[in-house]
């Protein structure tokens, strides 16, 4: 359904009097990932590696630098808005911070609304039903449509958010960060709501996280993002059963255990993340942990091999174990 190849998403940095290009925030730096019909794709990482830009950018709210995005056969990286917007009925997405994203001004009859009177569907009637079916499907009653946001707690007002990018009937949602702002009980309803959602509407997600638990619970596979770049890729149960990549398994060695006779050794990374305007010449998870083959990186491919049918991983020898090089390289 979805491709992007070699995607980038650079921000120009400013300076001086007259406001001259000095550099760039490569805020998403070559990736490339498909999604498939009724598939979700976990998408994790640190903050500020580039999961939410990458997503905004495959939905078209942000123009890629470089690269190509495929919808159905279709390239939509670089046409026009009028060309544009028939096709945002196909994806759409659900935002971090439904306060943030609801506009307090308006009332969830209003909000909920909006795309059908932007794309000109249905008469008054109609919008009115099709608002109140959609309060339905995501658990709110009918009374909900009459009142404001700011009346609503955290996981009401994410419903409210489900509910509005669900009204065209798209085909792939990006769902950013969905549940990081909700109490853990809230953010099981949630969750739980999106997985049944799929199921009824055969959706396709992607599910931007940095909590591999919540991850694990919805994706079919799980990429890894490190600094824009992709750095491990493969199915879910594939990824938490034998991690190959470095920074993969640091990730996995934070996520809590609910047993508490259960001891998992947590690996401490040192270091600083480098900038994404003056990112390393090498290996940036090498140079990260000062790994003594940093500098044999420099100039080397690292992008993305199989190590083992449908699980891609960098070709980085500061990330691998010595066997797990040795087999990518043969």
């Amino acid at each position: 359904m979805l491709k992007a190849e070699d995607l980038q998403v650079h921000f120009p940095v400013r300076s001086g009097l007259l406001l001259r290009q000095t550099g760039a925030v490569k805020a998403v730096d070559g990736v490339s990932l498909e999604l498939g019909v009724g598939e979700t794709l976990g998408l994790v990482g640190e903050s500020g590696c580039g999961k939410s830009t990458l997503g905004k950018s495959l939905v078209r709210l942000l123009v890629p630098t470089a690269g190509k995005i495929t919808f159905e056969g279709r390239d939509i990286t670089h046409i026009g808005q009028r060309s544009l917007r028939p096709l945002r009925r196909d994806f759409q997405m659900i935002f971090q911070d439904p306060a943030e994203s609801l506009d307090p001004r308006m009332n969830v009859r209003s909000l909920v609304e909006e795309p059908f009177r932007i794309h000109k569907l249905g008469n008054r009637t109609e919008r009115k039903k099709w608002v109140d079916d959609l309060l339905d499907t995501v658990g709110l009653s009918k009374t909900a449509a009459e009142r404001y946001p700011f009346e609503f707690s955290g996981g009401q007002r994410q419903r409210i958010g489900i509910a509005r990018a669900l009204a065209l009937k798209p085909k792939w949602l990006v769902c950013d960060e969905p549940v990081s702002a909700l109490d853990v009980s809230v953010q099981s309803q949630i969750l739980n709501l999106l997985v049944d959602l799929q199921k009824e509407f055969q959706l396709s997600y992607l599910f931007i996280a940095h909590d591999l638990s919540v991850v694990k619970h919805v994706s079919d596979r799980v990429a890894v993002m490190y600094l824009g770049k992709i750095v491990e890729l493969a199915d879910s149960e594939t990824i938490y059963r034998n991690p190959k990549h470095a920074y993969t398994k640091a990730l996995l060695s934070a996520v809590p255990i609910a047993d508490p006779r259960v001891k998992r050794e947590k690996i401490l990374l040192e270091g600083d993340v480098p900038s994404p305007i003056d990112p390393p010449a090498g290996s940036a998870f090498g140079h990260r942990i000062d790994h003594p083959r940093y500098k044999e990186t420099i100039g080397m491919d690292l992008s993305l091999r199989e190590i083992d049918p449908g699980h891609w991983v960098a070709a980085d020898p500061c990330c691998l174990e010595t066997a797990d090089w040795e087999r990518i390289q043969g």
